[in-house]
């Protein structure tokens, strides 16, 4: 079986200050804000959801191909993906834009400063979801029409999908929302989404697991909660070796459940996997820095939660 990923791809370039933002901002004063931080600490990252999902479902021995809508300067960025084994087929260069890109600069309490060029990823509904090929799908945050459009496509398509709306959902109304969930197969948000899902839609928890085959929602190291028509899975918690950085954990779960969905195994196995990613991801800085192999991640669960999957 082979997914097919819509979401982003981008450029993260992230900045450490090493101080506090508080002692460089005056209160009454930030009517005329004007300063600037010396980032002694930086590295750039590839990122971006759609390329962080296929990075680790191919770690697994997943296949899934990311598809968006990037610029002019992705060469570097498609060539790590290829290097990777990743499909870059429907990755589609936009001459004349940048790739979407985000620079975040955060400072000793954790306090984030992040601005956010859309770039390419502003057009990618002019990439179409194919005729053929992929057994199932996802839609991640990305351009709004991008999003409306490929969840619009895999439903007339007959191709079932998960709708992770992400830092996608300011996007969108309740209206706009409820068509996503009614089209989708799974959702998957995060307890601060889910919150925002039922208060845009109007729908609950009840509600929203009646029109999907499954709705999972994390909890982050309280582990997660996967809601099918009938009954409530809770999912512990991995533990990691290290807690290096947080990026990208959300995408590492996601692609955990597209492995499982993919090889058919049950939900309690499916959400320990996307539950393992996740915590390997939180143990590296970046969003694809961490590696395993399939047999070592295969140890792992099982040393971690004391049975094997097929």
């Amino acid at each position: 079986m082979t997914a097919l990923i819509c979401g982003s791809l981008a450029f993260d370039t992230i900045m450490v200050f090493p101080g506090h933002f508080k002692n460089e901002i005056l209160p009454d004063k930030v009517h005329m804000l004007n300063v600037s931080f010396t980032v002694p600490e930086m590295r750039k990252e590839f990122g971006g959801c759609a390329g962080n999902i296929a990075y680790s479902l191919k770690l697994l021995g997943g296949e899934g191909a990311p598809m968006g809508t990037v610029g002019r300067d992705f060469q570097a960025y498609a060539a790590w993906l290829e290097e990777q084994g990743i499909d870059t087929r429907f990755v589609r260069v936009m001459e004349e834009m940048y790739t979407a890109q985000a620079y975040i600069t955060t400072d000793l309490d954790d306090n984030q400063i992040t601005a956010f060029h859309p770039g390419a990823m502003g057009v990618s509904h002019v990439q179409p979801v194919p005729d053929e090929g992929f057994t199932l799908g996802a839609v991640s945050p990305d351009g709004r029409e991008g999003m409306i459009e490929h969840a619009r496509q895999f439903a007339d398509k007959g191709v079932p999908f998960l709708f992770d709306p992400g830092q996608g959902m300011p996007l969108f109304n309740g209206e706009e929302l409820r068509s996503f969930i009614d089209a989708a197969r799974w959702v998957a948000v995060n307890e601060y989404e889910a919150e925002v899902l039922a208060k845009r839609t109007g729908w609950s928890v009840e509600q929203m697991r009646e029109r999907v085959d499954a709705l999972i929602v994390t909890h982050g190291a309280e582990g997660s909660s996967i809601y099918t028509a009938s009954e409530r899975i809770d999912v512990p918690s991995a533990t990691p070796s290290a807690l290096a950085d947080p990026t990208g954990c959300g995408d590492a779960y996601r692609a955990g459940l597209l492995y499982g969905l993919m090889q058919g195994l049950d939900w309690e196995t499916t959400g320990r996997i996307a539950s393992l990613l996740g915590a390997i991801k939180i143990e590296r800085p970046g969003t694809q820095n961490h590696h395993f192999t399939p047999e070592g991640f295969r140890t792992r669960f099982k040393r971690e939660f004391g049975y094997a999957f097929d």
